[in-house]
């Protein structure tokens, strides 16, 4: 599976972890690019089937323990609002204990991994909790950003030596930040005084 609803931005995906918590942030729509992934059930649903069994794959692990409902895709929706705010740098709305399982279990090579379980939308909220813990503790979490471009806000992974990127793309809404700043400042320098003296 390609992280589609990253790469219909044109984004690359995050390394490792990261990605799936990216492709989660990046089923938002942004307009006029593309709509929200999750906003239609018949999409949404299709999304939450291909995602978690692409992730299970990778890992190893047992699939949902039944197809996706619409109560999965709400689940879904919910977490994808507290990761922005998380990404964004702003506090949770809620803190505290969630209710999602993860089942530890040990590898032929000694490797203990965390298991996801349940329906699909409490399956992949357990995923990408451990994905985000794993990524606050190798300091890998404070790279993934959303687009500081108010018309984009893509979830897109620093690359920069020293983290300091704030656009999915320079090239784009770097260059229309700029714009707007530029035109600000010229709407706010005086207009030279035209009228001859007597």
């Amino acid at each position: 599976m390609s992280w589609t609803s990253t790469e219909r931005y044109r984004i690359r995906p995050a390394p490792g972890g990261l990605a799936l918590v990216q492709e989660l942030l990046n089923t938002r729509g942004i307009t006029p690019y593309a709509t929200d992934a999750l906003a239609e059930q018949t999409a949404a649903r299709q999304w939450l089937r291909d995602t978690t069994a692409y992730w299970a794959g990778e890992h190893g692990w047992d699939t949902p323990s039944a197809a996706p409902a619409d109560a999965d895709v709400q689940q879904v929706m919910t977490l994808r609002d507290r990761l922005e705010r998380m990404t964004a740098g702003h506090p949770p709305t809620e803190t505290g204990p969630t209710t999602v399982t993860l089942t530890p279990a040990l590898t032929a090579d000694g490797t203990v991994t965390l298991s996801p379980q349940g329906s699909p939308g409490p399956w992949l909220e357990a995923a990408v909790w451990a994905e985000v813990l794993l990524a606050q503790h190798d300091h890998t979490w404070k790279r993934l950003k959303l687009c500081k471009e108010p018309q984009c806000r893509s979830a897109f992974y620093d690359r920069s030596r020293n983290n300091s990127g704030v656009w999915h793309d320079v090239r784009t809404c770097g260059n229309a930040a700029n714009l707007r700043a530029s035109r600000a400042r010229r709407k706010a320098a005086p207009t030279p005084n035209t009228t001859e003296q007597a």
